[in-house]
């Protein structure tokens, strides 16, 4: 079993991850998320996780494998990121409420042992049930939102911003796990367990596509 890392201090990152059952060690360096002038959401995902894998090589860490991921959400042009404040916050949960946007994640896996590396991007629909103002103050003043690209959490109970999602939930979450598998395969190493399962159980979600996606048959949403 080679050795794990995982470029990113993301504590859900880090929770979905864990899900595969092998150990790991978190090494993340920090990088500059501004888009590029003219940058589509794919290509900006895609370089900052490739980005955060190269940071994180280093010689101490010659024999295994650096997941990194990067996430984005994307209404229309715009990628929101985290919001700078409270009021932010308030500003992206109400241009989504009611609404689908997309959520992009990239994928780069480094080979430390020769330099190799694997790259994919996970796209998902995400609509957004109409919540109340009030029901966005709440949120927003729990303190949850601030530290989240577009000012949500999929996974928070309480709020419960999205309803009738019918694509990957993991990767709204930051981590899309049978994406991670289709690279990790291309490396030669497969999870013991079915990952799809154990994803599924753990997010209390019914998921219509992984059969696709680990099939490489799954068309992203445009």
């Amino acid at each position: 079993m080679r050795s794990i890392w995982l470029a990113s201090n993301s504590p859900r990152r880090k929770e979905l991850l864990a899900l595969f059952g092998w150990d790991f060690q978190v090494k993340a360096e920090p990088v500059d998320e501004r888009p590029l002038l003219g940058e589509t959401a794919g290509s900006y995902v895609s370089r900052l996780a490739r980005e955060k894998v190269l940071r994180a090589a280093s010689p101490a860490n010659n024999d295994g494998l650096i997941i990194a991921a990067d996430t984005a959400v994307v209404d229309g042009e715009e990628i929101l990121g985290k919001p700078a404040d409270r009021q932010d916050a308030v500003r992206m949960l109400r241009q989504l409420r009611g609404r689908t946007h997309l959520v992009y994640t990239g994928l780069a896996v480094l080979q430390t042992s020769d330099g190799n590396i694997w790259e994919d991007v996970c796209v998902t629909e995400v609509p957004v049930r109409a919540a109340t103002e009030a029901e966005i103050e709440a949120y927003v003043s729990s303190g949850d939102a601030l530290d989240k690209a577009g000012a949500y959490a999929i996974q928070h109970a309480g709020f419960h911003p999205v309803e009738g999602l019918a694509g990957c939930y993991a990767n709204v979450m930051g981590l899309p796990l049978c994406h991670v598998t289709r690279i990790l395969r291309k490396t030669g190493l497969r999870p013991e367990m079915d990952i799809a399962a154990v994803c599924q159980e753990k997010l209390q979600y019914d998921c219509p596509v992984y059969h696709a996606i680990l099939n490489e048959d799954y068309r992203q949403p445009a």
